[in-house]
């Protein structure tokens, strides 16, 4: 569940949920649209909501946005976003996802921020990604940080996504593709592709328009 302020956690204890997510910004314009909070701001917020969450025995994950650019303040710093995401991650969470909120990241970009991260102190474990596809770009990054060394990555079914405070995210990217893509690398991952093929197929239907998931429209004409 995502809960960026103790009011949203408060919600996720009395739901009896056991994992949290908190989401902060690489930018200062983004926090501000986005949490109603400045830049440095968005710490002192977090910070009690996660250590009333790890007290009560919740994992916590923490979320940085506009990592790669930003569509008012343009290409972020690579020190910048390093900087927000380890204080973010040293705030007590467990994991750090690097969001790609506008789709505009490359594989060599997604290269030199994991690196960065590491010469920082970050242990590659620590890391996941989170790309959109505005770009076409979403499973080519992927590709990029799996080289880097990383192996937690977000998706969703159909390539579905997108962001209300940042009208240039398009869909994320798609299960479906990067399950694809794992397969063909004899990778483990245990999900079933043709249940969750099955499944984006409906939801295109409810959304009365196609599916982005390259994969997704593939099997669906040709079942494999």
């Amino acid at each position: 569940m995502l809960g960026p302020n103790e009011r949203g956690l408060d919600r996720a204890l009395e739901l009896g949920l056991k994992h949290i997510a908190i989401f902060g910004s690489a930018t200062e314009t983004f926090a501000q649209r986005n949490l109603n909070r400045g830049l440095e701001d968005q710490f002192a917020m977090f910070e009690p909501t996660v250590r009333r969450a790890r007290e009560a025995g919740l994992d916590v994950r923490a979320y940085v946005s506009m990592c790669f650019g930003d569509p008012w303040e343009g290409e972020v710093p690579i020190d910048q976003v390093v900087e927000v995401g380890k204080r973010l991650f040293d705030l007590g969470a467990g994991q750090l996802s690097l969001g790609d909120t506008i789709g505009v990241g490359t594989a060599g970009h997604v290269t030199d921020l994991v690196e960065a991260f590491v010469a920082a102190g970050m242990d590659r474990d620590h890391l996941a990604m989170h790309f959109h596809d505005t770009y076409g770009q979403a499973l080519a990054n992927a590709y990029s940080a799996l080289q880097a060394g990383i192996t937690t990555f977000d998706a969703s079914a159909g390539g579905l996504g997108g962001c209300p405070y940042a009208k240039s995210a398009t869909g994320n990217l798609a299960t479906e593709d990067l399950v694809w893509m794992l397969t063909g690398l004899g990778i483990e991952h245990g999900v079933d592709l043709t249940q969750v093929v099955t499944t984006s197929v409906w939801m295109a239907g409810k959304l009365g328009r196609p599916s982005p998931s390259a994969v997704v429209r593939a099997l669906a004409e040709s079942p494999a």
